[in-house]
């Protein structure tokens, strides 16, 4: 973490441009007064770099910068807190420092920090005498470090106004905050975020209109906010297309105002011409200045914005509830890499298929389960939808794989031949290289193709590109089962399957939950084995929990069932118990 922080900080010291550049007044004018003030003969603006300390402005020392080893600046920026040294030469660390040997006696420094807590270097005095301090000259330096800062980020650090829109940006929202802090620490305020487009859009709209789009709605979207509000309300361009003000009142009148806001806004004209995908929505949340900091402020006014977006609706209340969703979602994402590398969280059952003819198992669907180290056991109707969307969707389906394979060929060889089945992901046949990985691992464990069974989704299939299908072809030929998975689901369930390189076709459990009671569910059903047959593919029904069922699909030749009433998913050791007894 101290590594971390290092990096962050040197890359903000580097990015502000302070180090070597030339004098300047606003800086030298602060030194002269502290060594004033202090009435001490050497007064500095250090900034410390990786190995040096570098004088930004000084008084009374004709040398530039300092080797930071034995640097009291150093420790200053190192533990972020004032630091007095009342005499060097009593001080076991500072004693042959260069400072102690160039005649200091004396140090005093206040850190310069940044407002999310980096602390670039220190202002600073220096006496050729021991000296006391007092609180009243402590309370001073730090007054002097926060000038200095002032004074950074007048000339450095992004300013206070967007230039597009001529508003307050995000960085005087949370300047306004402190001072709201400071005054009104009690009192209840609603933050109103307002978001002219839907913004998981933005990089859409941009390539279909153009750069320039988000820019000139932006200036179009501030000038009919405040023209609503009123020239004494300040609205804050928080982001393209996005504002934040702050209102006061009741939550009724706040939310009768926002709705009018909403409906003004539905207004706007571009060069005369109502803009693109306009759709403004408004989310609100109230806030003790003194308790919330502004960052998070935005952040749930945001949120309730995106639920109100979400739900049609014109303006959104901030919901608690709503909110932990979406932190739990977060959450469970970051914390899926690290179940990947840890030995006991995630796990894979076995479901078995049973040859309808037979009775035999001869097969079963890989399900993973994830065990998380806090929150305990994860439904994969939850994290899976949320890991495939990310880079980690890649991941999951390797560590599946392999998990499948391993334990399909220690089955082999324990003279169960049966096969495993493994779900997929259009996204995973994107992946140039996964049918070499597929093919290694089984050759690793001495499998054939036969032994693993992909499943893939209807909209899966049919989302698929070019490179995808040719993946997905030569596996098929190869002698390796793809089954469409959840079949009658989709949108188009007729027409891709005269040649889609699969050999199964999985009736989704929907349609054969109760089918025994439900006639239309029955001519559905049978219509779907009947053109799955004519076409040439096998069938799978999921989800059969009655006998009823079980007969009807039997009588209409479904070849391969799997359901509660034959076998829920198992972990391995009960799946072989399973196995034996059925034997």
């Amino acid at each position: 973490m101290k590594i971390e922080y290092e990096a962050a900080r040197l890359s903000i010291l580097r990015k502000l441009d302070l180090l070597d550049s030339a004098p300047s007044e606003s800086f030298d004018r602060i030194t002269r007064i502290a060594s004033q003030v202090f009435n001490l003969p050497i007064a500095a603006v250090s900034l410390t770099d990786q190995d040096r300390q570098w004088f930004r402005s000084r008084v009374g020392v004709d040398y530039l910068e300092i080797p930071r080893d034995k640097s009291c600046c150093s420790e200053v920026v190192d533990q972020s807190r004032v630091l007095v040294v009342n005499d060097l030469l009593e001080s076991e660390h500072y004693r042959d420092s260069m400072l102690a040997e160039s005649g200091i006696r004396f140090y005093a420094g206040a850190p310069l920090m940044t407002r999310d807590g980096f602390s670039l270097g220190a202002m600073c005095v220096f006496g050729t005498e021991p000296r006391q301090f007092n609180q009243q000259e402590l309370d001073t330096l730090r007054d002097l470090a926060a000038m200095v800062m002032a004074q950074v980020e007048l000339q450095h650090a992004v300013g206070r106004v967007d230039s597009g829109t001529g508003l307050p940006n995000y960085l005087q929202f949370v300047e306004d905050l402190e001072d709201l802090a400071r005054d009104h620490p009690e009192r209840i305020y609603y933050a109103l975020s307002t978001e002219l487009v839907d913004l998981s859009q933005a990089s859409l709209l941009q390539r279909v209109m153009g750069p320039s789009y988000l820019e000139n709605l932006s200036r179009a979207g501030s000038a009919k906010l405040q023209q609503i509000l009123g020239e004494k309300a300040r609205v804050y361009h928080i982001g393209p297309g996005q504002f934040a003000h702050l209102e006061t009142g009741t939550e009724a009148q706040v939310l009768v105002r926002a709705q009018r806001v909403q409906e003004a806004l539905v207004h706007i004209k571009v060069g005369g011409i109502a803009p693109f995908m306009l759709r403004p929505v408004l989310g609100v949340v109230p806030f003790e200045p003194g308790t919330t900091n502004a960052s998070a402020v935005l952040r749930t006014a945001h949120s309730a914005s995106r639920d109100a977006r979400e739900a049609e609706l014109k303006v959104g209340l901030y919901s608690k509830q709503s909110d932990a969703s979406h932190q739990r979602s977060f959450g469970l994402i970051a914390d899926f890499g690290e179940s990947l590398n840890a030995s006991n969280q995630l796990q894979l059952f076995y479901q078995p298929q049973i040859d309808l003819r037979t009775g035999q198992c001869v097969g079963a669907e890989a399900l993973i389960r994830w065990q998380h180290s806090t929150l305990g056991n994860i439904s994969p109707a939850e994290f899976i939808p949320l890991v495939e969307n990310t880079p980690l969707g890649r991941d999951l389906t390797d560590w599946v794989m392999k998990a499948a394979i391993a334990q399909t060929a220690l089955w082999h060889q324990a003279g169960l031949p049966i096969t495993v089945s493994v779900n997929i992901t259009a996204a995973n046949l994107d992946e140039e290289d996964f049918t070499d990985r597929l093919l290694g691992y089984l050759q690793v464990a001495n499998l054939p193709l036969s032994a693993i069974g992909l499943e893939l989704t209807e909209s899966g299939l049919l989302s698929n590109g070019r490179a995808a299908r040719m993946q997905l072809e030569a596996l098929a030929a190869s002698g390796m089962q793809i089954s469409i998975d959840d079949f009658g689901t989709g949108y188009s369930s007729l027409a891709y399957l005269q040649d889609v390189p699969a050999q199964v076709v999985k009736i989704d459990r929907s349609f054969i939950d109760g089918v025994e009671l439900n006639r239309r569910s029955q001519t559905l059903v049978r219509s779907m084995i009947s053109m799955a047959h004519e076409l040439g593919y096998r069938v799978v029904a999921e989800g059969v929990e009655t006998e009823a069922s079980l007969a009807f699909l039997k009588e209409l030749g479904c070849e391969q069932v799997q359901g509660y009433l034959l076998a829920k998913p198992m972990p391995v050791e009960d799946f072989e118990a399973w196995s034996a007894v059925r034997q």
